[in-house]
């Protein structure tokens, strides 16, 4: 095969692993063109296995910059969501936003050990030898990464019911319907919401039933106001337009009701949506 058509084989593979990294598509693109300039200048004489150096590659470069975000999201207004992006353009169907939000909380080789052993179900010795550690500290980085992100529902709903859900949830908010918006919400649901400073948007997280109640009540009663569902690689969501601005809203649920909800209206992440 080409050099190009290597890279093609493996851009599939190559793109989700990036997007767990990264939760971002606009960063995953970045990565994944860096990492096709790196294989084609590479020589191909010491490449005894493509994937495998790809791989490498990809995930050095999300490491790199996860770490530069880093600086960047300390001085980003409210709270960080991970992009939306719709089922069409990656085929992912184990990672939710609830994992992926919930992924931030590790430093960038934890989060790399904990996508490559759990999602990709790589040895310990290989994980080492992507990242340049030992396979010791990186079963140490699993443990840890695992401890951090053991919050993650553990119910899954069907995509119809989650749909269903999203759908009833606006409609009692469009309403008004406090008692109804309660019954679907557990008493710690929390609410977060991506503006990124560019909308006029909570800044920090709604917790409690009755005060994230209120506050889709208030922010749903609009009239110009549509919801439409969609289906992102992280699972079904709504797409909703209030006077004119559009987000994307998604849940998270247990047996109990609603756990949390996110709300995606910073516009430079809407990209892949609003295309």
């Amino acid at each position: 095969m080409t050099v190009l058509e290597e890279y093609q084989s493996a851009r599939g593979m190559l793109a989700g692993l990036a997007y767990r990294l990264l939760g971002s598509m606009h960063d995953t693109e970045d990565v994944l063109q860096e990492a096709y300039v790196r294989w084609s200048a590479a020589d191909r004489t010491e490449v005894a296995e493509p994937r495998r150096y790809l791989t490498r590659v990809v995930t050095r470069l999300a490491i790199d910059v996860l770490r530069t975000r880093k600086a960047r999201r300390e001085s980003y207004v409210g709270e960080w969501l991970p992009e939306p992006v719709p089922a069409t353009v990656l085929d992912l169907d184990d990672v939710s936003m609830a994992l992926l939000h919930l992924m931030e909380r590790l430093t960038p080789p934890q989060r790399a050990v904990y996508v490559l052993r759990t999602a990709f179900t790589l040895p310990y010795d290989e994980i080492a030898e992507i990242l340049d550690r030992t396979p010791e500290d990186c079963r140490q980085l699993h443990r840890r990464a695992l401890r951090s992100v053991d919050a993650e529902p553990r119910f899954q709903p069907s995509p119809a019911e989650q749909r269903r859900l999203l759908l009833d949830f606006v409609a009692a908010a469009r309403d008004g319907d406090l008692p109804r918006l309660e019954s679907m919400l557990k008493a710690t649901a929390t609410s977060y919401t991506d503006g990124g400073g560019l909308r006029r948007t909570a800044r920090k997280p709604v917790t409690g039933r009755d005060r994230v109640a209120t506050f889709f009540a208030h922010i749903y009663a609009h009239p110009e106001f549509t919801a439409t569902p969609i289906d992102l690689v992280t699972g079904p969501a709504l797409h909703v337009v209030v006077r004119g601005r559009p987000h994307i809203l998604t849940v998270d649920r247990d047996a109990d009701g609603i756990t949390a909800l996110r709300i995606l209206a910073n516009p430079e992440k809407l990209s892949a949506i609003e295309r």
